[in-house]
């Protein structure tokens, strides 16, 4: 079973999203044949490289509300994220274009260090106030991740992995994704949002009952009990 996530480092409940799949997930009795992939996106890729401002003003400027409304935005997201056992830091947050980060996690991929490059850029971003832009940052995340140096070195060199973006980019449009995170399971079932623990459970469940549906395969019908008493 493929399990395909639209997310964006820079979205706080893409994050949130990551914790509640990944209890379901463990739970999950055929854990072992999931295959989870992640896939870019951008929630603004007009962003410069760094932003001179902070997270409150970046988005109370973007979505035309009054800064008193945002805090109190960060802090319902601070608290769910809370109760997944994540520390968010709002004002600590370095507002940064993502694309390149992205560029990152592909590069990752290659290298079978996906899942971990992801964990550790959300992580740094929410709970570390690192700068998801900074060359010095992805290039000293790389090198933790044991990416070949030289590998790194290129994605600020050349426009490797920049087609393997856009592309996710734009089959997220193609598929109707309009937010993160979006996960897509067989490209047959799809959950928008942060779900709760038990909707990925459920999803995962009837997911696995579509891929693999019970076939009865006696030839006749044998002894057995009911409702009504046993055969004899």
């Amino acid at each position: 079973m493929k399990i395909e996530i639209w997310s964006d480092v820079a979205c706080p409940w893409c994050f949130i999203g990551k914790r509640r799949f990944e209890a379901a997930l463990a739970a999950f009795p055929h854990r072992d044949a999931v295959e989870v992939v992640w896939r870019s996106y951008q929630l603004d890729p007009t962003l410069p490289e760094h932003y001179d401002g902070t997270e409150l003003e970046y988005l109370s400027s973007r979505k035309g509300m009054p800064a008193g409304q945002v805090s109190q935005m960060f802090e319902h997201v601070a608290q769910q994220a809370k109760g997944e056992g994540l520390d968010y830091h709002f004002d600590k947050v370095v507002v940064a274009n993502s694309f390149t980060a992205h560029r990152l996690i592909h590069l990752a991929t290659a290298h079978g260090r996906q899942d971990a490059a992801k964990e550790r850029l959300l992580s740094d971003h929410f709970e570390h106030g690192r700068d998801i832009g900074s060359r010095d940052y992805l290039s000293s995340l790389g090198k933790d991740l044991g990416l070949p140096a030289n590998e790194v070195d290129e994605l600020f060199t050349s426009d490797k992995y920049t087609d393997e973006v856009r592309f996710d980019i734009q089959e997220a449009r193609g598929l109707g994704v309009s937010g993160v995170p979006f996960f897509v399971i067989d490209r047959k079932f799809g959950l928008s949002g942060a779900q709760p623990t038990e909707t990925f459970t459920a999803a995962l469940n009837q997911a696995w009952q579509d891929a693999n549906p019970l076939v009865l395969v006696n030839s006749g019908d044998g002894e057995a009990c009911g409702p009504d008493g046993c055969a004899v």
